[in-house]
């Protein structure tokens, strides 16, 4: 009994080392994923992207929202370094708040991905994936200016209003700069006005992105220098703020046709597409968010192996304290006639979701 008693144990024992072994050997490191609100399917589809790829790695991944609560964000960041998270990618509410939190992760031995939102005034900061930002606003205005051309073309000047994004995320700045890049010689030469004369982006933008908050300005725009003109276009950097702005509009009974001001938009979202479809909001930008994540993913992964991660930009993104090594990808500019080609052909959007 006693052989039979020690051949059972061992063969359990056995057993259980063959059961922990894979276990260990696959999970190969914590991430943590910290996403900045699910009120945007955007950010939604990025957690679900960036958790698809690192886990296809090898890697644990822990993902947490702040719903744009940034004491939220800083105890769930604070969290994944305790539970011992290897890497941390975050997309910040606030890119100027992470420094103590960054510093213990930075001593822990973690290493910290800004994901397409810059954090700033730290030097415990590894890398940032993003698209081309100042690119995004670029196309964001040359859509406005060709809108007005096609739309307006006995019209001059064109009466335009600018929408910023929130100040607290650096990527807005980008947005505008870029926007400016093309939209200032156009006012300078007086093909272009701003009646309501606000521009800046300490006038124009938008806290947190709140589309409410765009709403309500457009609103107060329009009764204070619209009683007796017509708007003809708005610059908006994202397209939960373009809702805002046309639900504005159409309060004061511009409706889709050959009145409607263009209003511009950015991350391809499934009601502004639609608005798209219904001739209320005239473009987009896709930023494609799998492919950011891919990317993500694979530098995480080299940097883990302790490799050097494939970047492509070393003098765009100063965070007050450092150059942030960086890998920008390429945005697209969305029309009405691009939604088959871009958005859904590639599989971002399904067609039944434009339905």
């Amino acid at each position: 009994m006693t052989n039979r008693r020690h051949f059972m144990m061992a063969t359990v024992a056995a057993a259980v080392i063959a059961a922990a072994g894979p276990a260990l050997a696959e999970g190969k490191g914590l991430i943590g994923i910290s996403m900045p609100t699910k009120s945007s399917t955007r950010w939604i589809s990025d957690g679900e992207s960036m958790v698809k790829e690192v886990t296809a790695l090898g890697y644990d991944t822990d993902l947490q929202y702040g719903e744009d609560d940034i004491p939220n964000q800083l105890a769930q960041i604070e969290n994944m370094v305790t539970k011992g998270a290897k890497v941390l990618i975050i997309a910040a509410i606030d890119g100027s708040t992470l420094s103590d939190i960054l510093k213990k992760a930075h001593e822990a031995g973690a290493k910290v991905f800004a994901y397409d939102r810059l954090i700033t005034k730290t030097g415990d900061v590894d890398y940032y994936t993003t698209f081309d930002n100042f690119g995004v606003g670029v196309l964001q205005a040359n859509s406005l200016v060709k809108g007005l051309k096609e739309r307006f073309p006995s019209v001059k000047p064109w009466n335009v209003e600018l929408f910023g994004g929130s100040p607290d995320d650096t990527n807005a700045f980008y947005f505008y700069d870029g926007a400016m890049s093309v939209l200032k010689p156009l006012i300078d030469s007086g093909d272009i006005v701003i009646p309501s004369g606000q521009m800046g982006m300490d006038k124009v933008g938008t806290l947190r992105w709140d589309g409410a908050v765009a709403q309500a300005r457009m609103d107060n725009l329009l009764s204070a220098n619209y009683t007796d003109k017509k708007v003809h276009g708005v610059l908006a950097p994202y397209d939960g703020l373009s809702r805002g702005i046309i639900s504005s509009l159409k309060g004061v009974g511009y409706a889709p046709g050959a009145e409607m001001p263009i209003v511009t938009g950015q991350d391809a979202e499934v009601p502004s597409v639609k608005g798209m479809m219904a001739g209320e909001q005239y473009s987009t930008v896709f930023k494609d968010t799998r492919e950011l994540a891919k990317v993500t993913a694979k530098m995480v992964d080299a940097v883990l192996q302790g490799k050097e991660p494939e970047i492509n930009d070393t003098k765009t993104y100063n965070n007050e304290v450092k150059v942030v090594p960086s890998y920008l990808l390429t945005p697209h500019d969305v029309g009405k006639d691009d939604i088959q080609k871009l958005l859904v052909d590639s599989g971002y959007i399904k067609a039944d979701d434009l339905k």
